[in-house]
C-alpha cells in the first residue's frame, strides 16, 4: 500500500474503515475459494428450517456480497453516509447501531418469509415439503406443483447476503440527523434533500417488497427492516437526550 493510499484509509473512521475492509476481505475470500468451499453455504443466512441455517448467519451474512456491484454500491454508501455518523456518535455507538440494524434487517425478512413459506407448505404434501428443507432437489423434476415447489426451494434454501439491511439503517438515520441536506441521484442527476429520498426509498422498497416479482430475488423487506429498526433506535436514543444538540427531525 502506497502512502497515499495509507493516508486516505487513515482518514476514515476507525469502524468505518474496518467494515469497508471485512466485506472486501470476505468477498475476495468468497470468489477465491468458490471451487473449494462455498462460504455462503456458511455465512449468509439462510431460512431457519433449512439444513444449511446457522444462528451466527444473522450477524455473518451482513459482511457477505453475491457481486462485484453488490459490493461496490453497499460499501460506497457505507463510507459516504456511515463515516459522517461515526464521527457524530463516536465508534462504539455507531458499530452497535450497524449491527443492531442489520440484526433488524435480517428479522423481518425470515418473518415475511415465514408467511410464505407456510402459504406455500400448505398445497404441498409434508414428504415433498421435508425433502426440499433437506435440499434435496431431484423432485423439481415432477410435473405436480412445479412452481409451488421452486418457490418453496428458493425461499428455504436461497441465502440472504449483503450490507443493504444495515445500509437503510444508516441512511434513515443520515436522512433525521440531518434531514436538509442535499443529495444528489445518480439517476436522474438530480438534487434532492435527504429527508426525502429516505422516505422515497422506503417507499419503493415496501411497494417492491408487497408487489414480490417472482423475477426480483432483492430482500426488499430485509431493507424495510434495516430502516425501520433504526428509525425505532434513533426514537429511543432521542428520547433518552442523546441528539439534545443534533438536528433529528428538524
Amino acid at each position: 500500500m502506497n502512502q497515499n493510499n495509507a493516508g486516505f484509509m487513515s482518514s476514515i473512521p476507525l469502524v468505518t474503515r474496518n467494515i469497508l475492509i471485512i466485506n472486501a476481505l470476505m468477498y475476495f475470500a468468497t470468489v477465491m475459494l468458490k471451487n473449494t468451499i462455498n462460504l455462503n453455504d456458511y455465512l449468509s443466512l439462510h431460512y431457519v428450517t433449512s439444513h444449511l441455517f446457522m444462528p451466527h448467519q444473522i450477524i455473518t451474512y451482513m459482511f457477505m456480497h453475491g457481486s462485484l456491484g453488490h459490493i461496490f454500491f453497499n460499501m460506497f454508501a457505507v463510507y459516504m453516509f456511515g463515516r459522517v455518523l461515526e464521527t457524530v456518535w463516536g465508534p462504539k455507538k455507531f458499530l452497535v447501531y450497524y449491527l443492531i440494524t442489520g440484526i433488524g434487517a435480517a428479522v423481518l425478512q425470515l418473518i415475511v418469509t415465514y408467511f410464505r413459506v407456510k402459504g406455500i407448505e400448505a398445497v404441498l404434501s409434508p414428504d415433498i415439503v421435508s425433502q426440499i428443507k433437506d435440499g434435496v432437489t431431484s423432485i423439481m423434476a415432477m410435473p405436480s406443483d412445479h412452481e409451488a415447489m421452486i418457490s418453496l426451494y428458493g425461499l428455504i434454501n436461497g441465502p440472504m447476503l449483503g450490507a443493504s439491511g444495515a445500509v437503510f439503517g444508516i441512511l434513515v438515520a443520515f436522512g433525521m440527523l440531518f434531514p436538509n441536506a442535499e443529495l444528489m441521484l445518480l439517476f436522474p442527476p438530480i438534487p434532492i434533500k435527504a429527508k426525502w429520498f429516505v422516505i422515497g426509498y422506503g417507499a419503493l422498497e415496501l411497494i417492491l417488497g408487497v408487489v414480490d416479482s417472482p423475477m426480483d430475488n432483492v430482500a426488499h423487506f430485509a431493507h424495510l427492516g434495516g430502516l425501520i429498526t433504526g428509525f425505532f433506535i434513533l426514537l429511543y436514543w432521542r428520547k433518552k437526550g442523546f441528539f439534545t444538540n443534533g438536528n433529528i427531525f428538524r
